[in-house]
């Protein structure tokens, strides 16, 4: 996209020189000659940079920048002059500006200095999209009691140096806990390092952790940094630590007490320091009992134990995440936010939501690309979804009328006892034909002494 430009100059001269220069190097330039109308001009468009004469009649290009500063923080402006002193420039550059250019204009200088703004502005914006993508990524979601008292535990934890395992099906977002604990930390400017010890075979998983050196096994065509390498002085994060073999959890033991490791073919060790947070999908407790997991890593990573909810746990939630994907899937693909119809919101209340979290982000991306209008239906969900609560509905209904039988079984037990077993005198006490009453003792197996 082209960049725009405006030239603020009260030399005529000056200006349609400026402008045509630029104009010849591709840009979309527009000018004016006073500072007030500048103010104006930026009220009414957006310029990328803006060259601002010092000497204008009434506001002066100082004041200008002042009164920029406080409408517009982010705006680039190059201060020109023709009577440009130390002073004016050390102070334009004290109030913001980019750059400082003495008249008579140098054609290379102009562009070079436009150049280098220009990709700086580019650097910052990438930055701050950045940001705002990690932003999005790690916020935690939900205002139910479960979320409320985890959000709690991290901020509590985070500072500290504690180990921590996080426990959780698979989707409830334990990545997302980890990521949060880590950006809350003290080593957040330090690299936050993930391995997924289920995805990883058992033979790679020892160079995967602790790297490896030239020759150290067939393939092995130079020395690679494993992950506890990488996250010297930041966080590792051991997912689906459970699935890890007995063999490598000796070492990544020995690690945590020594807080050193040798890569695989190497006699030499290399020291770290790493805070170690782990997470499982299984009942680590249970994995002890079975000698799958061992009990010695086990007490060394429950130091700070987290529970993250399974999302039918806390169904309360389902509105936020919904409207948050929602909004974040839509202006993702360009496209206008969606509204969900009380009878669909409803029905995704209902759904018991086995893949939890991720599973509701996923149906809620689906919704956002491939329902052509601006407000989701019943409709428009997924067979799954619908055929759950439909499902669900039938198991109520017959919970319901297996607990009204009963009711009526012991109701009509009571009577006949009341009425020693007499079936005229108890038709008539709960106002029953005779011939109704001993066709629910038939149905019901009441037998008569």
């Amino acid at each position: 996209m082209t960049a725009k430009l405006l030239v603020v100059d009260d030399e005529e001269n000056v200006r349609i020189s400026l402008q045509g220069i630029l104009q010849d190097e591709g840009y979309t330039v527009d000018s004016v000659y006073s500072g007030e109308t500048c103010l104006e001009e930026l009220e009414r468009k957006k310029y990328d940079v803006v060259f601002l004469d010092v000497w204008l009649p009434g506001k002066d290009g100082i004041e200008v920048l002042k009164e920029l500063r406080s409408r517009r923080p982010g705006q680039y402006v190059i201060m020109i002059s023709g009577h440009g002193t130390v002073e004016t420039a050390v102070q334009a550059t004290k109030l913001g500006a980019f750059d400082f250019i003495e008249k008579p204009l140098s054609l290379e200088k102009v562009v070079l200095v436009l150049e280098h703004a220009l990709r700086q502005k580019r650097l910052e914006e990438e930055n701050r999209t950045l940001k705002d993508f990690i932003r999005q990524e790690t916020v935690m979601i939900g205002s139910s009691v479960p979320m409320k008292a985890l959000r709690q535990q991290t901020e509590y934890a985070a500072p500290t140096e504690g180990r921590i395992l996080i426990y959780g099906e698979n989707g409830t977002g334990k990545e997302l806990v980890a990521k949060l604990l880590h950006l809350n930390s003290r080593r957040k400017d330090q690299p936050f390092i993930e391995v997924n010890c289920a995805a990883i075979p058992d033979d790679l998983i020892e160079s995967e952790l602790f790297g490896s050196v030239k020759g150290a096994y067939t393939g092995a065509t130079e020395s690679r940094k494993g992950k506890f390498e990488l996250a010297d002085q930041g966080t590792l994060f051991l997912d689906e630590v459970g699935d890890m073999s007995l063999k490598t959890q000796a070492k990544v033991l020995r690690v945590l007490e020594e807080q050193r490791f040798y890569p695989v073919g190497s006699n030499e060790a290399i020291e770290v320091d790493v805070r170690v947070i782990a997470a499982t999908n299984k009942d680590l407790e249970q994995e002890i009992e079975k000698a799958n997991f061992r009990q010695d890593l086990f007490f060394r990573l429950n130091v700070i134990p987290f529970e993250v909810p399974p999302l039918r746990d806390r169904k309360e939630d389902i509105p936020e995440l919904v409207e948050y994907f929602m909004e974040d899937f839509c202006q993702r693909y360009g496209k206008r936010k969606k509204r969900i119809q009380t009878e669909a919101m409803s029905k995704l209340q209902c759904y018991q939501w086995p893949g939890n979290v991720r599973e509701l982000k996923n149906t809620i991306e689906r919704l956002a690309i491939m329902v052509p209008g601006q407000e989701v239906t019943l409709f428009d969900l997924p067979s799954s979804i619908l055929k759950q609560s439909q499902g669900a509905r039938e198991r109520n209904l017959q919970k319901w009328q297996g607990a009204r039988e009963e009711f009526e079984r012991q109701f009509i037990l009571e009577k006949l006892v009341e009425n020693e077993g007499n079936v005229s005198r108890t038709a008539a006490a709960i106002g029953m034909e005779r011939t109704h009453l001993h066709r629910k003792l038939k149905a019901y197996n009441i037998k008569l002494k």
